[in-house]
């Protein structure tokens, strides 16, 4: 990071510690929301939307793709996970896992579409940021590293 940057233009997290990031941070939003109120609330819309933007903001260039992907793979995951533990706090008791997801997914899709718009613009305006002369710095150094 050179003088003129700021913590959030460049980000140096690898992936798949982003990856654990989102899922940790989304399920103790969840933890406390449930704890607190017993079912997901305008709380975990406003986390997970932050998350979103902070996760675009922590990862290193070349591992853009796998956070590009991450928000409506990791709501869904997560939604899996509630409907099997605690269906009741994102769909009716009665419904099965799948409708329950569905029903989770369908009633945060606001707070996923806003999360999701905002990390791939966060992303798309750091490519544009970078330029190509600093993925051609970065891919010297990578390959300088290897040899």
């Amino acid at each position: 990071m050179t003088q003129g940057d700021t913590f959030w233009e460049v980000g140096s997290e690898p992936g798949r510690q982003v990856v654990s990031l989102g899922v940790a941070v989304t399920l103790t939003a969840v933890s406390i929301d449930v704890l607190l109120v017993g079912r997901l609330t305008l709380f975990f819309d406003l986390c997970f939307v932050v998350l979103c933007i902070g996760l675009a903001a922590l990862v290193r260039r070349r591992d853009f793709f796998l956070v590009a992907l991450l928000p409506p793979i990791l709501l869904t995951v997560v939604f899996g996970f509630i409907a099997l533990v605690a269906r009741d706090a994102i769909a009716d008791a009665s419904d099965s896992v799948l409708q329950a997801v569905v029903s989770g997914v369908a009633t945060h899709g606001i707070a996923l579409f806003v999360g999701y718009a905002l990390c791939l613009g966060w992303l798309a305006w750091r490519l544009h940021r970078e330029g190509d002369a600093d993925m051609a710095t970065e891919l010297s150094r990578e390959l300088g590293q290897a040899g």
